[in-house]
């Protein structure tokens, strides 16, 4: 935890009146505790809350404070973390949206979350990101990173894309599809969960690609290494179904009037980062996907479960939080669960004729 003065920084979803008042809530008790606040200057107008320092809306905005108090859904969250991430400043989200899965605490609780915080009693936890490089024919179009997802996704309604999928260099299949989806275990309850593919602890380390829609016999989810690299490339094709290349082997040349076949191009593709980011892409383009180099890094004011860290600031979230978590959000049916057995009496523990 920094040396005092404590300073933290509070964003909220101000087209939401509960989320203004929710945020003056947060930043006046705060204030009390002796806590600096920090707000940007985007949302200072909003918020408009005396003694609260006043900073352009950027990674600066975080740089050297203890926490980033986010309130509103998900969407607010991943607004916030392209602020935080850089500065490598803790994020803890207060629910003011549907489900709020990356959220820490509703709104029932917020006087209680920011008291714990006010007294350290918090643990921080990293969370893999994945690093996206789109390319058209060698050339770079765009490079930036997700927490829970890159997508690339057809354009328009009409007409599917064709894609080859790529694990390691190595082509493993091609779809038809509306879409590919690659996720991090943080993003297998956001998008991936919603295209068919598995939940994933937050803590296993791994990388997903769910296909969305694919009219294909091939076509199930993936769960990979870490270590690897995935990638999305979208087909030219010529009439009459023979593949004219995709953006590794680079475009096709234009051919002489009257020879060779007549190329068409794969549906108008986009690619989307955490739903935020946007780059459209040509046909032929590629999207390479691979562990990012810099986690987000997420505070949590919950019991450890069974084996976790008991200190603040330390260790990450285990089975037990992520699973009440999951119950909790999507209202899982539980009604039947007794819990652990008891353990066997033994003779020294007396009772040794029962």
């Amino acid at each position: 935890m920094p040396d005092s003065p404590r300073t933290m920084l509070v964003l909220a979803h101000t087209g939401k009146e509960d989320a203004v008042r929710s945020a003056r809530l947060v930043i006046e008790r705060l204030t009390a505790a002796g806590v600096t606040v920090r707000v940007t200057d985007a949302e200072a107008p909003d918020l408009a809350c005396a003694g609260a320092t006043v900073l352009p809306a950027g990674p600066e905005a975080a740089a050297g404070a203890e926490l980033v108090i986010v309130l509103g859904g998900d969407g607010t969250l991943l607004r916030a973390e392209e602020i935080a991430r850089p500065a490598r400043t803790p994020l803890i989200g207060v629910n003011l949206g549907h489900i709020g899965f990356l959220a820490e605490a509703e709104p029932d609780g917020l006087a209680e979350t920011v008291d714990r915080l006010v007294a350290g009693d918090y643990r921080v936890e990293e969370r893999m990101t994945i690093d996206v490089v789109a390319r058209d024919n060698g050339t770079e179009l765009a490079s930036t990173w997700a927490l829970n997802e890159a997508t690339v996704e057809k354009a328009t309604r009409e007409r599917m894309i064709e894609v080859v999928i790529e694990i390691d260099g190595r082509p493993l299949s091609r779809w038809g599809c509306d879409g590919v989806v690659c996720a991090t275990p943080t993003g297998s309850t956001a998008y991936a969960f919603s295209a068919g593919g598995p939940v994933v602890w937050p803590e296993v380390e791994a990388l997903l690609m769910v296909p969305i829609s694919a009219h294909a016999l091939f076509a199930r989810p993936l769960v990979v290494s870490p270590r690897s690299v995935l990638a999305v490339e979208l087909v030219y094709e010529g009439v009459g179904g023979g593949v004219g290349g995709t953006a590794g082997a680079g475009r096709p040349g234009p051919e002489p009037p009257g020879s060779g076949p007549a190329w068409t191009e794969t549906a108008e593709a986009v690619m989307w980062c955490d739903g935020r980011r946007r780059v459209d892409l040509p046909p032929g383009a590629r999207v390479e996907v691979r562990r990012g180099a810099l986690p987000v890094l997420l505070a949590r004011v919950q019991e450890p479960g069974p084996g976790a860290p008991d200190a603040p600031g330390a260790g990450a979230v285990t089975g037990g939080p992520f699973t009440d978590r999951l119950v909790a959000k999507f209202g899982l049916p539980v009604a039947g669960w007794r819990g652990r057995p008891p353990k066997p009496r033994r003779a020294e523990d007396g009772d040794a004729h029962a």
